[in-house]
């Protein structure tokens, strides 16, 4: 035990669940509860995207794939940057036609209230399982710093978020990952200094040691295109349609583009927010490439799993203090995530599943916002069987959102495909997606794009044989809608 570090984290953990637990009383409404009342910046709702956009999965997970490999996975961050610049041109325009809550209350406008719920549920079901991966690899961070079981682990987090998540809504999401973002981007800096001295010969030599073993190689042409999942035109087409949809369709990351006070407010955040994006990918990586240099030249085993490897050095490396500050940051990026996970369950649940979200009721939003929490502990117990935390998370993903993409393509792509053949379009898409999971060796950064074109191309075949009498063309107003 460390008192002082444990210090550290416990002032961080009262501190932020306090800060969150203050804007309790500017929730009035639901459009408070899970818009924050559209009244946040640009600049706080685009560090709130990075903060859904990224996790306790990046801080863990990525470090590790520079230190068995190298900086492949920025081809993927690439494709972040193209889908960014689709979803801007493609999606945002309908997203602020009229007031909306969800993304899904968009596709009933196009095609009916079955197409709605067939999309809220399949976010709900990815954003619960892909979740659950992320309650996991907090609890693999609360185990080292405590030695507490990986039950207990889960049990606290969520607890704590679950708290200022209830009583503040999204405004208390966004302004704590704001305050979150900082911690763990200082962290990753602090880390990354302090492992630098920690260069037996200099970090220099660290530096020429990494770079003799390929570590900040980026761009790979020669990897299998369809098999390996960082290579260049896996990293940038499965990027490109993996943040199209899980920022275009996805609840988690267009509630807060729907909280924007207008159209180029949402826009500017979004595009800014791969900046922010790319340095923390970039942070990361060098940190894993560093670290393979230091257990190298110290000739010395990584922990396993590989996930445990950044935060175990940190807690048994860093001096006091800094450990404690850079596990505080962990545990920030944990529950900055988890929080908005909550939040927007439980919006998606309320509005899309129990009528018009002007009808409903706080108390109704904050129920649904502690069902969730207790999902999300169930789900983070199975997990800690699926392998490394990122590419579980990502995996997860991939299934479902191809399929989410490719209804919402046919929606805003679209005049002539109606309900039943969007709907014919998801069976497809989702048998297709299946079996290329199950019974290929195809990467899963092939998933989305595969899931996407199924099921919009099996939505197109399907209106021929299954002609809709009201098609509603999205580019009308949203009175004559």
């Amino acid at each position: 035990m460390r008192p002082f570090d444990l210090g550290v984290i416990l002032v961080y953990l009262i501190g932020v669940t306090w800060f969150g637990a203050r804007f309790r009383s500017t929730q009035k409404s639901l459009k408070d509860y899970f818009l924050g009342g559209r009244t946040a910046p640009w600049w706080a709702i685009s560090l709130s995207i990075v903060s859904a956009e990224t996790s306790t999965l990046t801080i863990v997970g990525t470090p590790a794939l520079a230190f068995n490999g190298n900086f492949g996975f920025l081809q993927v961050v690439f494709g972040y940057l193209l889908a960014r610049l689709v979803i801007s041109a493609v999606f945002l325009p309908h997203y602020f036609r009229g007031e909306l809550y969800t993304a899904y209350e968009l596709m009933q406008r196009r095609f009916g209230s079955r197409i709605r719920k067939v999309t809220s549920a399949t976010f709900l079901v990815t954003r619960a399982l892909a979740e659950g991966v992320r309650v996991f690899a907090v609890s693999i961070v609360v185990s080292i710093i405590l030695g507490t079981g990986e039950i207990a682990s889960i049990l606290l987090i969520v607890a704590l978020t679950l708290f200022y998540t209830f009583e503040g809504g999204m405004t208390a999401v966004i302004w704590t990952d704001v305050v979150q973002m900082c911690m763990y981007a200082g962290g990753a800096v602090l880390s990354l200094v302090i492992i630098a001295q920690h260069a037996p010969s200099g970090i220099s030599h660290a530096i020429a040691v990494a770079d003799q073993f390929h570590k900040f190689q980026v761009f790979d042409f020669t990897s299998p295109v369809f098999t390996y999942p960082y290579n260049f035109w896996a990293g940038i087409i499965g990027g490109c349609f993996l943040t199209t949809a899980s920022h275009g369709t996805d609840q988690l990351v267009v509630q807060r583009l729907l909280s924007a006070r207008s159209e180029k407010e949402s826009r500017r955040a979004l595009l800014s927010s791969w900046v922010v994006i790319f340095i923390l990918f970039s942070l990361f990586l060098v940190v894993g490439a560093l670290l393979f240099v230091y257990y190298r030249e110290s000739h010395l085993a990584p922990p396993s799993p590989m996930d445990k490897l950044y935060p175990k050095f940190v807690w048994d490396s860093l001096p006091v203090g800094a450990a404690g500050l850079v596990m505080a940051s962990i545990l920030a990026a944990a529950m900055a995530n988890l929080s908005a996970a909550l939040n927007s369950l439980a919006s998606a649940t309320v509005v899309d599943f129990f009528g018009q979200a002007r009808e409903r009721t706080l108390g109704l939003a904050r129920a649904a916002t502690i069902l969730w929490a207790g999902v999300l502990v169930a789900i983070g117990l199975v997990a800690r069987h699926w392998g490394s935390v990122l590419e579980s998370g990502l995996s997860i993903a991939s299934v479902t959102l191809g399929v989410l993409l490719g209804v919402f393509l046919l929606g805003v792509l679209t005049t002539r495909v109606g309900q039943n053949a969007a709907i014919a379009g998801v069976i497809v898409g989702l048998a297709i997606i299946l079996y290329v999971k199950f019974a290929t060796r195809i990467a899963f950064t092939w998933w989305v794009p595969i899931g996407s074109c199924a099921t919009f191309l099996g939505g197109c075949l399907a209106s021929l044989v299954l002609p809709s009498r009201d098609v509603v063309n999205l580019h009308d107003s949203p009175q004559k809608l």
